[in-house]
């Protein structure tokens, strides 16, 4: 059975004092639910540290619930169109485990449950009538915590209203539940291979999630011709090390896993004891970046508080413009001119 209270916890591990006490001045701001397949590897620091929650999500007090205004730009049936050309769709609160750093508390383990029927038609409705919007996000929650027939449901409407709009599918299912990946799912999604294609999008953050079960999960995807994308979270403690994410990534792109975005951590009230320096993730970032190939290099992001909208964070190589001339700092040291065109 999955891990759903502190005294399952108990039994299941030694908690520390800081993981004893996390109940203790009130309740989370996010459930406690740990999979059987994660709870198999809590004996790994990195792994625990995502999923087992310590009093001090309870003693953060800054930040917020929703620090990227989703609330503010929610539209008919559960859509968030922040983006001019891309929206979100919250497909359900609930997942297989409840991640320490889900930057979508205001939301996830709510008791919401899934969305309506009416619901799902009335943003696909808003999305067929906005020509703008290009891609949908089928996120929440994990919307592989529905059932076959409710997957069917979703996409079926979607599909028949939207079908020139590409899916991405977003998911931590493939590292906490792989075992949900059944034939008969994989044989819905195919029925509905129509029109824009479907893109997986995972989480993996430590190279410990990549295990044999998950990449089997993925690889019924990639079978299916659904290309597979990955989103990791810079975590202290976790993954805040560049050879851990050198070597995450190198995995991630053997199995056919394109590394897609690292994410520093958003300033959601209870995750500021999980959140990397920025300059110590710019350090990382750098490392990352003249180890691993282009292929490989994720693109270092932060999702800027107030709605601001996602920023790529990277070293600034250009040093000043001189005339036509740009001057840039090589990576392996030194300086190079790049003349522009006069004409």
């Amino acid at each position: 059975m999955p891990i759903t209270s502190k005294e399952a916890l108990s039994r299941a591990i030694r908690l520390t004092e800081s993981e004893e006490k996390w109940e203790e001045k009130g309740s989370s701001t996010l459930p406690l639910l740990i999979s059987d397949h994660i709870a198999s590897m809590l004996s790994i620091p990195e792994i625990r540290r995502q999923f087992v929650p310590s009093c001090e999500e309870n003693e953060d007090e800054e930040g917020n619930l929703d620090p990227l205004e989703e609330e503010a730009h929610e539209k008919a049936g559960r859509l968030i169109h922040r983006y001019h050309n891309r929206a979100a769709f919250l497909v359900t609160d609930r997942c297989f485990s409840y991640c320490r750093h889900c930057f979508r508390r205001r939301f996830t383990g709510s008791l919401t449950g899934p969305a309506s029927e009416e619901e799902i038609r009335e943003a696909a409705d808003y999305i067929s009538s906005h020509s703008e919007i290009k891609e949908i996000l089928l996120t929440g929650g994990d919307m592989f915590t529905l059932s076959d027939d409710r997957i069917d449901t979703l996409l079926d409407i979607f599909k028949g209203r939207c079908p020139d709009v590409i899916f991405r599918l977003c998911t931590r299912a493939a590292a906490v539940y792989p075992e949900r990946f059944t034939n008969r799912l994989f044989s819905i999604l195919r029925k509905h291979q129509t029109g824009a294609p479907f893109y997986l999008m995972t989480q993996f953050n430590h190279p410990a999630e990549l295990t044999d079960e998950a990449i089997r999960a993925v690889n019924g995807f990639l079978d299916l011709g659904i290309p597979a994308m990955n989103q990791s979270v810079l975590l202290r403690g976790v993954n805040d090390d560049p050879d851990t994410l050198i070597e995450l990534c190198n995995k991630l792109l053997y199995y056919r896993i394109k590394p897609y975005y690292l994410f520093q951590g958003d300033l959601v009230r209870g995750t500021q004891h999980l959140r990397v320096p920025i300059e110590k993730g710019l350090e990382i970032e750098k490392r990352m970046r003249s180890e691993l190939s282009g292929l490989g290099m994720p693109q270092y992001t932060i999702d800027l508080p107030d709605g601001g909208g996602k920023v790529i964070l990277t070293e600034n190589h250009l040093v000043m413009k001189k005339g036509h001339e740009y001057i840039f700092t090589a990576p392996e040291g030194g300086t190079r001119v790049y003349p522009d065109p006069v004409n």
